[in-house]
């Protein structure tokens, strides 16, 4: 239950983090450097909310790697329909292969010593 706990948390803290680092790239390209800083901050002050609990339940069942490598599979899990969705990123074959190589990390971080 707590790497469930960890995972929606992760998950919705990635959601706030990926706006707040690239969505200023989109909407605020045009306005003061500053601006684009501030806003990303006010986002950026929900994607802690969450991320800081998300990190303190799973740190109660996950070792530290594993919580790391969970959090870039989140990360790219969020980030790739993001770019695509609302970046209009094409669509590349690199995606898939930076998967596998994310699923690699899994494979290894996650199994037994």
């Amino acid at each position: 239950m707590t790497t469930l706990k960890t995972v929606l948390l992760l998950l919705i803290s990635n959601v706030f983090m990926t706006f707040a680092w690239y969505a200023h790239l989109r909407q605020l390209g045009s306005k003061p450097l500053m601006v684009a800083i501030l806003a990303s901050w006010g986002v950026a002050f929900f994607e802690y909310v969450f991320q800081v609990p998300a990190n303190r339940i799973g740190y109660q069942s996950l070792t530290l790697p594993q919580l790391k490598i969970l959090q870039e599979v989140i990360t790219l899990s969020v980030f790739v329909p993001f770019a695509l969705l609302y970046m209009k990123v094409p669509l590349s074959w690199n995606y898939l292969f930076a998967g596998i190589c994310l699923l690699g990390a899994v494979f290894f971080i996650f199994r037994p010593n």
